[in-house]
């Protein structure tokens, strides 16, 4: 038992131990040197004096040492504070031989003993310079040495600004995994040139894949936070792996773990600034409100749940009929510790059960998410697209209504604008009766539009990520086809922003920057997989599906916008209804909709003038229609002028 004490004790210790002897080593070294250079580099001077002087050395730099604990760190891994406290450990030990030289002349401790002040200062420097050399020295042998032979990765830091040296400093400090850092790059030409740690910074201009392949790198590490699109793009474009640094407040105790550095997503290559919230307002409007969400498992719907969960609310209403994933957002939520929610399975187009809901829980705000959005599938079932987008938002605003609810928010898409699919058309439905409920009810109706959620269900980065896995083709309905995008919580916090600015009647626009061609988005998402377009992927264009649109739109014909305090967020002015007339005409719609899809197109054609099918067998109807308008508009001019003359 002793004798595996003491060789637990011996592996334990080993190493400092064999540091302090390495340390006094270089200590009696360096008093030598100081002797001799003292008296001009010859050995005149008195031999048994210098002896007798050798352990009093000795004994006051281990004490030093031991005080100081100098000796304790670990060489290999030597910084800043290591040399500060090795400057201290040499400092005392000076101060103390001077005291004691100095007492022991006055007192006479030890006859005929005395060190030259010289000598003391010379070996004060000396012993601090060659203690720090002697680390330096390891420490640069030892990442030589574990570069060259243990397997590690060659990496290039994108950026030799602070975040480089950060990012720099965990890298060569992790010990799960060997890094050579081979290079900085970095858009400050006054930086070209310069090194950090000896290791040199490049202009973005000589990094192309000559010299990737030159000197084998495996992988870029971006920690520009502001890094522009096309640079990003040319990186992608490299046959090397992109990774990306995360933002500092994301940082695990303020500090970077090399397990943070994360692969560059598709959201990074969108070319806009992400969208960030900063609204004190927000915790007001939500605190102390029963909030009720409507397809509260959906992406939209679980991501407000999310955000709305960390507000001051009195209680969170989940409401969808999709039972599986509304487990997993209850599940999310009480992970979180959040008790506050009930999570109620429920059909929109169940009045019944929406109104014992309401009558349960008195919501006081309502965020209506729940949707049919999938073009091609409501283009073969107008009957199901208008029972729940239609009919399904007509019941939850009347219900609204009905019970005075403060502020009613509809999330509506951007295939609204002048649709062109059945799907298109009854979000726009749902707008304008959203619109005509304003005008009779004490609740604040408030509309959102906008694109394409990055990662949303039935997206198209999740079908790509699958065909990637499925080792492709990655299919694409059209070359030139281009769509607005933004990530889920930005769409949500802009959705909570419109809520909270709204004042009922709005139709907010939210400001997604510059379309994405969806080509190449897909040519990207290859790179970024690591793979080569077309050598190991290609993309098949399948053509346009029904309803499909080549460009989506965030302004119908005959609207403009208005600008509201926050520069993402825009108000559509939209062009004026016949209130009356439209309510009474959804409201015959939702109560005749049967599954006879040709009249039930044609009625929604009759009622949203800018609805012009395209790719669809519904084409047929749009000269139908114009030819019915046109009649009906005669009909109205010879009735106008009968009366007039009667």
């Amino acid at each position: 038992m002793i004798n595996n004490y003491f060789t637990y004790l011996s592996q334990k210790y080993a190493s400092k131990w064999l540091v302090l002897a390495i340390d006094l080593a270089i200590v009696l070294v360096t008093f030598c040197m100081a002797y001799f250079i003292r008296f001009n580099c010859t050995f005149n001077f008195e031999f048994n004096q210098f002896l007798f002087q050798l352990p009093f050395v000795l004994v006051v730099a281990t004490i030093s040492f031991f005080i100081f604990g100098s000796f304790k760190s670990v060489i290999r891994h030597t910084g800043f504070t290591d040399v500060v406290t090795l400057f201290k450990a040499v400092s005392f030990m000076a101060i103390m031989s001077a005291l004691f030289v100095i007492i022991n002349k006055e007192v006479g401790v030890i006859s005929n003993f005395t060190i030259p002040r010289s000598i003391i200062i010379m070996h004060t420097l000396l012993s601090f310079v060659l203690l720090s050399a002697s680390r330096l020295v390891f420490k640069m042998a030892y990442n030589h040495l574990k570069c060259k032979y243990v397997s590690s990765k060659r990496v290039i830091i994108y950026g030799a600004g602070d975040s480089g040296i950060v990012t720099y400093n965990a890298l060569i400090s992790n010990v799960k995994e060997r890094f050579d850092v081979v290079g900085f790059i970095d858009d400050n030409s006054r930086k070209n040139g310069k090194s950090i740690n000896g290791i040199s910074i490049y202009p973005k201009s000589k990094i192309d894949q000559e010299y990737i392949d030159l000197h084998h790198i495996d992988e870029i590490i971006v920690t520009a936070e502001n890094i522009n699109k096309d640079t990003l793009l040319n990186l992608v474009g490299l046959n090397v792996k992109i990774t990306k640094m995360p933002p500092i407040e994301k940082w695990i105790n303020g500090e970077l773990n090399v397990r943070q550095i994360k692969q560059v997503q598709i959201e990074d290559l969108l070319g806009r600034a992400p969208i960030k919230i900063d609204n004190p307002n927000l915790l007001n409007e939500f605190s102390g409100e029963t909030v009720l969400i409507t397809g509260a498992a959906g992406s939209i719907g679980s991501e407000l749940v999310k955000q709305l969960s960390i507000f001051d609310v009195k209680h969170l209403v989940l409401v969808d009929q999709a039972e599986s994933p509304l487990y997993d957002v209850q599940q999310d939520l009480m992970r979180d510790g959040k008790h506050n929610f009930t999570a109620i399975v429920a059909d929109i187009r169940d009045g019944l059960r929406i109104d014992s809901v309401f009558q349960e829980f008195i919501p006081t705000m309502v965020f209506h998410a729940a949707a049919y959005k999938h073009v091609p599938l409501m283009e073969k079932s107008p009957y199901e697209s208008i029972k729940i987008n239609v009919n399904g938002t007509k019941l939850l605003a009347d219900t609204s209504s009905r019970y005075n609810v403060k502020k009613f928010v509809f999330i509506s898409t951007d295939k609204a604008v002048n649709p062109t699919s059945v799907m298109g058309a009854t979000k726009r439905m749902a707008e304008m009766y959203i619109s005509c409920l304003q005008k009779e009810s004490k609740t604040k109706f408030i509309t959102t539009r906008f694109g394409n959620v990055l990662g949303s269900n039935g997206s198209v980065i999740p079908l790509f990520k699958k065909q990637i896995e499925n080792g492709g083709p990655l299919t694409l309905t059209h070359e030139d086809i281009t769509r607005f995008f933004m990530t889920i919580p930005e769409a949500s916090q802009l959705v909570l922003e419109a809520g909270t600015m709204g004042k009922g009647g709005e139709i907010f626009i939210f400001d997604m920057g510059e379309s994405v061609k969806i080509y190449d988005l897909a040519k990207n998402m290859i790179k970024l997989s690591g793979l080569r377009f077309p050598e190991d992927i290609d993309i098949k264009i399948t053509g346009l599906r029904p309803g499909e649109k080549l460009y989506e739109e965030l302004l119908a014909n005959g609207e403009n916008t208005l600008t509201t305090y926050h520069k993402k967020i825009l108000i559509s002015k939209t062009r004026e209804l016949d209130y009356a007339a439209i309510k009474s005409e959804i409201e015959e719609l939702c109560i005749t909709n049967r599954f006879q899809n040709n009249n039930i197109v044609m009625k929604m054609k009759q009622l949203i003038p800018e609805y012009k099918s395209n790719n669809s067998d519904y084409e047929r109807f749009d000269k139908k229609v114009q030819i019915y308008k046109k009649v009906k508009g005669i009909l109205n001019d010879k009735s106008d002028k009968l009366s007039n003359t009667v």
